[in-house]
């Protein structure tokens, strides 16, 4: 039956986010590599926190979150009044995209760049433009071509999901000089932490007036079921994103967490350490048995077959051995599998089912 009552002009035409598998049928020794989470989960720290949160259900949280906000700018040398924080960081993504584009704007991002950014575009009726990538990797020319007069966000992740790859800060810095006067750059930094001597961007926020840097807690520090994020620009921007968060989008139990969180550096180094070490020995690995993947900077590696057909099947094969990952068609690679660093174990079992898969196939 068709009715008067319709939704905003871009609301239906997002696709429905698809998170990635978690359960195997009639297995309950499955293990999950599809969502880029911390094989080693929370610290312990950040444990003993949520505990305690317990004692204060009753009591609403703070609305400036700045206990957690000093926690942060701390942590990363920032300015802690010009850091905000939301229930993950697609929140902060969404909160840029409802103050900033909407009806005859566009929300320009990289080929292959989280899906969030054309879902965020499309709900505050703005058109979502993606430039080419050059083998997977962020191509800053494109993106230059693509900028017209409407363009008023310019989304990169960096390190990006799902491919892994990153471009120099020297490119971003070019990007944010040459950005029409009207768009503001945004650096999503999910996976900054596990790129060396990266910064996410922090201080190309700090000399600049169009740049604004995102960050989450879901990957190294281990809480994606809490949904924390945050973001660090400048302070006009930062004032106008305060205008459109709710006074309560973070709870006493995800601030707290959180913040002790930040303070485990035993949790973080182990975390770091052994995501790097088993992101070496799997790329290397699959690249000798003729799964290509490209340098990755992330807490994943993207495993590239011959063609989609390929994929899908090596993809049932992990999924008959007990493994879950992530099919990246609705990324546009078909012929991909983005395959989350394990634990050791985890790691070895992905490595045996493909060998045994490619063996198959030769």
């Amino acid at each position: 039956m068709k009715t008067a009552i319709q939704p905003q002009p871009g609301i239906l035409d997002i696709a429905l986010y698809q998170g990635g598998t978690s359960k195997i049928i009639g297995r309950d020794d499955a293990v999950k590599l599809s969502s880029n989470e911390n094989p080693f989960g929370a610290g312990d720290m950040a444990r003993q926190a949520y505990l305690r949160a317990g004692h204060d259900l009753h009591r609403y949280p703070s609305t400036d979150h700045g206990p957690l906000r000093a926690a942060i700018a701390a942590r990363y040398g920032l300015d802690a009044g010009r850091i905000i924080c939301g229930a993950g960081s697609d929140e902060v993504i969404s909160f840029l995209c409802q103050a900033y584009a909407g009806p005859g704007d566009e929300v320009l991002y990289s080929q292959h760049g989280f899906l969030m950014y054309r879902i965020s575009a499309l709900a505050a009726g703005a058109t979502p433009v993606a430039a080419p990538e050059r083998d997977r990797t962020t191509n800053v020319d494109a993106l230059l071509a693509a900028c017209t007069k409407r363009t008023k966000l310019v989304f990169i992740a960096n390190p990006n999901n799902p491919t892994g790859t990153m471009i120099p800060i020297s490119e971003l810095e070019r990007l944010a000089k040459k950005l029409p006067a009207q768009a503001l750059l945004v650096l999503d930094g999910a996976y900054a932490e596990y790129a060396e001597g990266y910064d996410g961007g922090a201080a190309l926020v700090d000399q600049r007036q169009n740049v604004v840097m995102t960050r989450t807690f879901s990957k190294l520090f281990g809480l994606g079921g809490l949904r924390v994020g945050w973001g660090y620009g400048p302070q006009h921007v930062i004032d106008v994103l305060g205008r459109v968060r709710g006074p309560f989008n973070l709870s006493t139990t995800q601030q707290d967490v959180a913040e002790a969180a930040l303070a485990d550096e035993a949790h973080i180094s182990r975390s770091l350490a052994e995501n790097a070490r088993m992101r070496t020995w799997l790329a290397d690995r699959l690249n000798a048995i003729g799964v290509a993947t490209d340098p990755s900077y992330a807490n994943f590696v993207l495993a590239r077959f011959k063609d989609p057909a390929q994929a899908n099947a090596c993809n049932t094969a992990l999924l008959a051995g007990g493994l879950i990952v992530r099919k990246v068609d609705s990324y546009g690679l078909p012929e991909c599998l983005r395959i989350t660093i394990g634990d050791e174990s985890a790691c070895r079992r992905v490595l045996h089912v493909i060998t045994q898969f490619m063996e198959q196939q030769a």
